[in-house]
């Protein structure tokens, strides 16, 4: 008869399995530089570093090279989880498109990090502060087909250099919600595109972040903790606000302070056996919302979960 583990084997378990990040998006925005500009990239990591986070992931104040990128972060003992990256399958060349992908992973691979997240940009009105979100594109059987064998190929590149493609859905883009998400994985390969999951951007829109769980862990290769504050979420008028209105608003935070359950969703992680990185991610306003304050109690509220 096998030996039950010790409630701190568990842990420890738990804590090889998932690594816990934080993302330099909740200290300097990547849509507005000007939010959070005089944020520094020395003041991010060592915040980051003194909240008690493993890594995090490239933000618009970080080097442009691997090697430079490794030594910021080895400063502060921090691994290098992922990046975002945009594609414009449907509005570009789909050989240039594919020559980015290659450089980003080359990239990527030399400095530390195995996942990419990619995500689908033709004619996404996210980074459009006066565009309202029910202008957001939409997607007919031929795009779908397209943006499928387009990822289908970009995956297969990014394997080769020993880097997972992680479909990043987004608000304002062509894969937005849960049937337009399901759309997508049907018809692209398993073995080659794999999800990034974002709990904020789920539940924006309309999507339960516990039951997508629930259902597609096995396609989930990397995740983005970010909660919802229910008063404004509540409230949204899509005819007539913006992505980026919404996020100076304040409709995101970090997991812990809004109304998505992380506890069911992170026991069901431990349960999945999912290996990989959860990566804070709250764009807000950092003269509203302190980046260290809520890096602190998003980081408490999480080590929470994993110890119980």
């Amino acid at each position: 008869m096998r030996n039950k583990l010790k409630r701190s084997e568990i842990f420890n378990l738990i804590n090889e399995n998932i690594q816990i990040g934080i993302a330099p998006i909740n200290w300097s925005n990547d849509d507005m530089h000007e939010v959070g500009g005089h944020y520094s990239l020395d003041t991010i990591l060592s915040e980051m570093m003194e909240a008690g986070y493993k890594g995090t992931e490239i933000g618009n104040k970080f080097p442009s090279t691997s090697l430079a990128i490794k030594k910021e972060l080895e400063k502060y003992d921090l691994a290098l989880a992922s990046s975002w990256h945009s594609t414009f399958f449907l509005t570009k060349n789909l050989d240039s498109e594919i020559e980015n992908i290659k450089k980003k992973c080359a990239l990527l691979s030399e400095a530390g990090a195995n996942i990419i997240n990619v995500a689908e940009c033709s004619h996404s009105i996210h980074s459009e502060i006066n565009i309202e979100l029910d202008s957001k594109p939409i997607c007919d059987d031929q795009k779908y087909d397209s943006l499928s064998n387009s990822l289908n190929k970009a995956g297969e590149v990014c394997k080769a250099h020993g880097v997972d493609l992680a479909f990043h859905h987004h608000m304002g883009t062509y894969i937005q919600n849960e049937n337009e998400i399901e759309i997508l994985l049907s018809k692209t390969d398993p073995n080659f595109v794999h999800l990034c999951a974002d709990t904020g951007h789920l539940l924006f829109a309309g999507v339960d972040p516990v039951e997508f769980f629930q259902k597609h862990i096995n396609r989930i290769k990397h995740i983005h903790f970010k909660d919802i504050r229910a008063d404004i979420f509540n409230n949204i008028n899509i005819n007539k606000e913006s992505f980026l209105r919404l996020v100076l608003k304040g409709i995101f935070t970090v997991p812990g302070d809004g109304c998505i359950d992380f506890i069911t969703i992170g026991n069901n992680l431990k349960n999945s056996g999912y290996k990989g990185w959860i990566i804070v991610e709250a764009e807000q306003d950092p003269e509203k919302a302190n980046p260290l304050e809520y890096a602190l109690l998003s980081k408490k509220y999480l080590d929470k979960i994993w110890s119980d």
